[in-house]
């Protein structure tokens, strides 16, 4: 069999653009070797998975450019490909896990295992399973099922030795068994972790190349201890640099827009981001010209020769790509099919009309009234976002508050948006209609406008949050700890902290 390679998101949120990065390396890699790129959607977080975040990460990846052989909305021979439809195959090999005594049944409960945590804490030890259920008798696990007492599968790990990562860009790297955990595998809803699910699918999908981000070289010998476990050839390893901000920090949504919709929401083109995604991951010769298609970028591209030190995301040089596309890829025909697509969507501009009608007398009105639809950052003045009844460090506080809902909700609609931010005015211990207003300002840019929570919804998650960040950002911003602060403290209890 030839070279197969994966990307396997998580619809738990908004499609982060780190995914599109890891996408493109994985279809880049699997395509010069005449291979298959295969779409996998790791769903078994049942709490935070929706099949709008699925669509949402269909809908980017396509937008990008990215096309793959075998996915959930295609099929192929090794399906499924959502996790959440094989949960029989990960308890038929769980089963085999625990018959083979590679796995045990551990009946702690939430609150035993918050002691373990918290008395390691004290004692600066690091958190792991004390392996308190690895050696019940046969009686004292039938006393645990007797009872009632629910339970989760563990994997067992040796306690000497060291497991030794090959890793097609680092090279080995070693790790003393004693520092890897005694993992749950199989949670007591049946469901399985990401630990066993990824290596079962790898396994059952014929996945030949596994190039995945850094985060995950931790638990790289917790698979490798599965590979062995099953008995089956392990897929070769590469766990790539993880994107940073210019400042050398991990990429993240408090410093950056990280949402593939963000960008093209903000008029962005698809190819000028792929581009810009695949010189990330791509050396180019001196005096080579950046602006290359996808075929190029395949061309080019060398998983061997990716730097660990993790590329900057320069949104000025993606800035530059995007203005060059449009200037030298576009004739005046093709611009305005463009702007047509990405302004001027039938059911998009239905919505904003319906809200914009009761509220103009003239047609010419409804330019100033629906600009901010069809614009992007807003640059709001310091002294129009403290218009109001609120002080400045209430607002700062009810941004925070504002950006946490608007990372947290599963479902983006007016009731939900609504309803979420009611209760953060009761958690500021202030009347709804004074929140509202700085909201309104730092969303739409004018304290007088169209609806807000249906504004919320058609801008989207994505533009809501950076204009959210941005009217922060220009009150001063917030640290970490005031961050941390605010969104853990107790209703009633924000304004006074």
């Amino acid at each position: 069999m030839g070279v197969r390679t994966r990307v396997a998101p998580s619809p738990t949120g908004d499609p982060h653009i780190a995914t599109g990065y890891v996408a493109f390396m994985n279809y880049a890699f699997a395509k010069q070797h005449g291979g298959e790129f295969v779409l996998r959607i790791e769903d078994t977080d049942r709490t935070r998975s929706t099949a709008a975040s699925e669509g949402a990460i269909l809908q980017a990846l396509h937008w990008l450019g990215i096309a793959w052989d075998e996915g959930p909305d295609v099929g192929g021979p090794y399906g499924p490909y959502r996790q959440s439809e094989r949960s029989e195959i990960y308890r038929r090999y769980a089963d085999q896990l625990l018959a083979e005594g590679h796995a045990f049944r551990c009946y702690c409960t939430p609150e035993r295992l918050d002691a373990m945590r918290e008395q390691q804490r004290r004692e600066g030890r690091p958190n792991a399973y004390d392996g308190r259920c690895l050696h019940l008798s046969a009686a004292q696990r039938a006393a645990e099922e007797a009872a009632g007492h629910a339970s989760v599968i563990r994997m067992k790990v040796p306690s000497e030795g060291t497991c030794v990562v090959n890793d097609l860009l680092r090279g080995p790297i070693e790790f003393e068994w004693s520092s890897v955990d005694m993992q749950v595998l199989l949670k007591s809803d049946g469901m399985p972790t990401y630990h066993l699910a990824n290596v079962v699918d790898d396994h059952e999908m014929r996945i030949t190349h596994v190039i995945r981000g850094e985060e995950w070289v931790s638990s790289a010998p917790k698979h490798i201890l599965l590979y062995q476990y099953f008995g089956w050839e392990m897929p070769q390893l590469a766990h790539n640099p993880l994107l940073r901000n210019l400042d050398r920090s991990k990429l993240s949504k408090r410093k950056n827009a990280t949402g593939i919709l963000f960008y093209k929401q903000m008029g962005y083109l698809p190819e000028a981001v792929l581009n810009f995604l695949g010189l990330l991951a791509t050396a180019t010769a001196e005096g080579q010209d950046e602006m290359m298609d996808l075929p190029a970028l395949v061309k080019h591209f060398d998983l061997k020769r990716l730097p660990v030190g993790g590329p900057y995301f320069d949104v000025e040089k993606l800035n530059w790509l995007n203005a060059r596309y449009i200037r030298e890829r576009l004739d005046v025909d093709a611009f305005v099919e463009r702007v047509r697509t990405w302004a001027f969507d039938p059911q998009r501009v239905r919505a904003i009309a319906a809200l914009a009608q009761p509220r103009i007398e003239r047609l010419s009105d409804l330019g100033p009234l629906t600009a901010m639809f069809f614009s992007g950052r807003l640059n709001v003045p310091e002294e129009r976002l403290l218009d109001g009844k609120l002080d400045r460090d209430t607002i700062r506080k009810l941004y925070v508050l504002s950006l946490a809902v608007c990372d947290g909700l599963q479902e983006w609609s007016v009731a939900v948006i609504e309803t979420a931010l009611r209760e953060i005015a009761d958690r500021l211990g202030r009347k709804f209609r004074d929140i509202v207003r700085p909201l309104y300002i730092a969303v739409t840019g004018s304290p007088t406008s169209v609806p807000l929570f249906d504004s919320m919804e058609i801008l989207g998650r994505d533009l809501v949050r950076e204009r959210l960040r941005q009217a922060l950002a220009t009150l001063g911003g917030a640290t970490s700890a005031e961050i941390e602060t605010w969104r853990s403290a107790p209703i009633n209890e924000v304004s006074l902290s």
